[in-house]
């Protein structure tokens, strides 16, 4: 009789054990690169902590690849590109014994050429670490958390991709579009607070239940100031630290279900949020002169317009799962997006896939993901390129939407080294044809596809 009380006390330690053990990466730093921990992270090794027992954790990630497009596109040829990803975690309790206080910072070093930019003008840009070559200081924030992490706060420079408008089954994708959608990377100054640039800013988590969460965060508005031509050139080295730019609010509701390590059911999510911002923004159609942007008499700048907002909902789900397993499985999502038509390029987008997860157990780490992705082109910019077909050009072309189709793999060579051959075929690149704004304007472009081969070594 003893002995079965014993093994019912032990049964109900471990089960309350594993319902407390949410997935770990959910509260920690995530690597932009990978999605990962960098505090839980499988390296290989090289790089010396020396220090972590004292609360200082450091981590190295770089990322290479060649991207291509045989077919389609502003013009045909293939490129290389790199990021060197140098990240620090420092942990103040075991520093200096304040509880529950964390600081994490990481900085990029850029080279290489950008498919996208240079090739294909496109919405989906190809990958997630085009950007123009430069080092650059990324994130740079504390954490205070409170009670039994019911509560969180995050202060500094900060990004919203690894947080809002996410799902963690589009982490075996390359194509940028996949993390930090192209609907909020068009509408907002600088592209938002992503990849490769952070905004100084505040996030504040509440986990009102293990099931229900609720985040909220402000943002500088234009991370790189007032300016024209490519924000990245305007905040170069990632010090810019802006504060006084119209402010942009995110919010965002989540409600899990069986998302506790141990639980024998399949896991979902499902989220709800949108944008609000605070700026001005210029009229897809409009001259600030109330005439078309095509139109002889236009004084060449848009009309503009009082703040932008947008939403977005989220869901994802584990449809197969491996025995004895809580992350190897089949999982699907799907994620749909939408904005004013009269502010902004894209007014609806939405995307969707299926990834798989080390459903051999010769390769537990190996991935596999299939996707799709729709942007449309908003009803107030065709009207604009039928303004320009009727003032400028009768062949001028009238742009629609832009879609992607994409397959990677992940192949883990050993911890801390994969490499991911991937396919993209991008439909209407830019819509159909380059932006009147481009040094091309009003060029036609054909479906593209791209080939790419990238790998990735964390240290």
């Amino acid at each position: 009789m003893r002995a079965l009380i014993v093994a019912a006390c032990l049964v109900a330690a471990a089960q309350s054990a594993a319902q407390e053990d949410k997935k770990t990466d959910d509260d920690k730093p995530a690597d932009p690169d990978t999605g990962e921990s960098t505090i839980e992270e499988k390296t290989l090794g090289l790089l010396p902590n020396p220090w972590q027992k004292y609360g200082v954790k450091f981590a190295a990630t770089y990322i290479g690849e060649v991207l291509g497009n045989p077919t389609g596109g502003l013009k045909k040829g293939a490129v290389y590109e790199g990021r060197l990803n140098l990240a620090v975690d420092l942990d103040f309790e075991k520093l200096v014994g304040i509880d529950k206080l964390t600081f994490h910072a990481n900085m990029f070093q850029i080279h290489g050429e950008g498919l996208s930019r240079s090739n294909l003008q496109n919405f989906f840009v190809v990958s997630g670490i085009e950007a123009l070559p430069s080092t650059r200081l990324y994130e740079a924030y504390f954490e205070k958390q409170w009670g039994d992490k019911k509560l969180s706060l995050k202060l500094g420079q900060l990004a919203a991709d690894s947080e809002f408008f996410n799902t963690k089954y589009t982490d075996v994708f390359t194509n940028a579009s996949m993390g930090w959608p192209a609907i909020t990377s068009l509408a907002l100054p600088s592209g938002g607070p992503s990849p490769p640039l952070a905004a100084v800013g505040a996030r504040l988590l509440w986990n009102v239940t293990d099931q229900l969460s609720v985040l909220g965060a402000i943002f500088d508005g234009a991370q790189a100031g007032p300016g024209s031509g490519d924000p990245q050139e305007r905040n170069r080295y990632g010090f810019n630290f802006r504060v006084n730019d119209p402010p942009l609010l995110l919010g965002q509701v989540q409600y899990a279900w069986n998302n506790r390590k141990g639980d024998p059911n399949l896991t979902g999510q499902f989220k709800v949020g949108g944008w609000r911002h605070f700026g001005s923004f210029g009229d897809q159609r409009f001259a600030s002169n109330g005439v078309s942007l095509a139109a002889p008499t236009s004084s060449g700048e848009p009309r503009l317009l009082s703040g932008d907002i947008g939403a977005w909902a989220v869901f994802e789900q584990q449809i197969y799962r491996m025995p004895n397993s809580d992350d190897r499985g089949i999982g699907i999502f799907a994620r749909v997006s939408g904005a004013p038509a009269d502010r902004n390029l894209v007014d609806v987008y939405a995307d969707g896939g299926v990834e798989l997860i080390g459903l051999s157990n010769a390769r537990p780490d190996d991935k596999f993901g299939i996707a799709a992705g729709y942007a449309h082109v908003s009803k107030r910019a065709q009207t604009l390129d039928a303004d320009y077909a009727r003032f400028v050009d009768p062949r001028w072309p009238v742009r629609s939407f832009e879609a992607l189709l994409t397959a990677v793999y992940q192949y883990q060579i050993k911890d801390g080294w994969t490499v991911q051959p991937n396919f993209q075929y991008i439909v209407h690149p830019g819509g159909g044809a380059t932006a009147p704004a481009s040094p091309l304007p009003g060029r036609a472009l054909r479906n593209a596809s791209v080939f790419g081969l990238r790998t990735t070594l964390k240290f």
